[in-house]
């Protein structure tokens, strides 16, 4: 009961915090809200909306054995998966985040693939999309090499699940199953879909076009709401820019260390800025540190988290277990930049 007591007195304290923030900084609050609505009219609409509906009616119409079929044979290759799950794994790297988690989902709901099938797949194919990646990052970076950037962006993920997959799964049956009848999850097994009711292609195609839409509306609510976290550094920054220290005080030791806590919290919102919404705070931080920028993608900052529990809440599949693989993610890629570092000092971060 304490312990609720105290989350309760914490997100209170945090809210009306945010609140008064946005009445007292009414014009901050205002561009990062606009800002917020710029980046998702102009980014995740165009680039997201278009792949939701067209994933939703395939998934809906289960066209998507088909539509895997021709890559299916090179991951099953490597994965040793069925095709929904090679489906799940195209549509993830390919149209980016939160598509892995959306496609998941919508497979588990509709029975075409286990539990256990979803919980792996969310493990490593819900990541920043390549036009995305390619559009925005890399000319905001300013980077002439390209290669190793896709590496540590794709190529980690990749291998991160393929190391899952014969790991911690690899007693989960993904093998194509000899028979074609679907049981209950229980197990690793598929539940008998419902053939019941079966609707329309227009109704299909309405059902998903209206899905698509509530779940790009969610995205940016979520964008928004992060975006105005910035509040808080800024109104940090603001206060220790407004404080003077007196010389004498000033030239003592804990004169000097203050004066630098004091300009630290002067560049605290560029660097918390990515950690609240990827986009956005990219925006703030620019190229000033590159390699920050690069280690902060994989995580996707916790707008992309809450962004993911609204695409996979109404199933099983664990939001914590999600957050503990983009860590693993982040410290991976962490390494493989030191290790660039390292062996390659010439061309690092070039």
């Amino acid at each position: 009961m304490q312990t609720k007591s105290l989350q309760k007195a914490f997100y209170t304290l945090f809210f009306l915090t945010l609140t008064i923030l946005i009445l007292t900084h009414s014009q901050e609050s205002l561009y990062f809200a606009l800002n917020s609505l710029n980046l998702w009219f102009t980014k995740m609409i165009p680039s997201l909306l278009p792949f939701m509906i067209l994933s939703g009616i395939m998934v809906r119409l289960r066209l998507t054995e088909s539509f895997a079929s021709l890559l299916h044979p090179a991951f099953n290759t490597l994965f040793h998966v069925r095709k929904n799950v090679t489906y799940a794994i195209i549509m993830g790297f390919l149209c980016g985040f939160p598509m892995g988690a959306r496609v998941t989902c919508d497979l588990l709901e509709r029975n075409m693939i286990t539990q256990k099938e979803g919980e792996f797949l969310l493990s490593f194919c819900n990541n920043i999309g390549p036009v995305y990646f390619l559009s925005f990052v890399v000319p905001l970076l300013h980077r002439k090499l390209l290669w190793p950037y896709l590496f540590g962006m794709y190529g980690l993920p990749l291998l991160y699940g393929l190391f899952l997959r014969y790991t911690r799964y690899r007693d989960c049956g993904f093998a194509e199953a000899s028979g074609r009848r679907k049981r209950g999850i229980h197990g690793g097994e598929l539940r008998l879909a419902s053939q019941s009711g079966a609707l329309s292609l227009l109704e299909q195609i309405d059902d998903a076009v209206y899905a698509g839409i509530q779940s790009i509306l969610m995205l940016g609510g979520y964008m928004i709401l992060f975006n105005l976290m910035n509040l808080f550094p800024f109104a940090l920054k603001q206060c220790a820019g407004q404080i003077n220290l007196p010389f004498p005080f000033a030239a003592t030791r804990p004169g000097v260390l203050l004066s630098q806590i004091l300009e630290g919290c002067k560049t605290l919102p560029s660097l918390i800025a990515p950690i609240l919404e990827i986009t956005g705070g990219l925006g703030m931080l620019g190229d000033s540190l590159p390699l920050l920028a690069l280690l902060l993608l994989p995580f996707g900052g916790l707008s992309c988290i809450a962004q993911t529990y609204s695409m996979i809440k109404r199933s099983e599949l664990s939001i914590s277990q999600y957050v503990l693989h983009k860590l693993i993610l982040t410290g991976l890629t962490g390494a493989y930049y030191l290790a660039w570092a390292f062996l390659f000092p010439n061309s690092f971060l070039r």
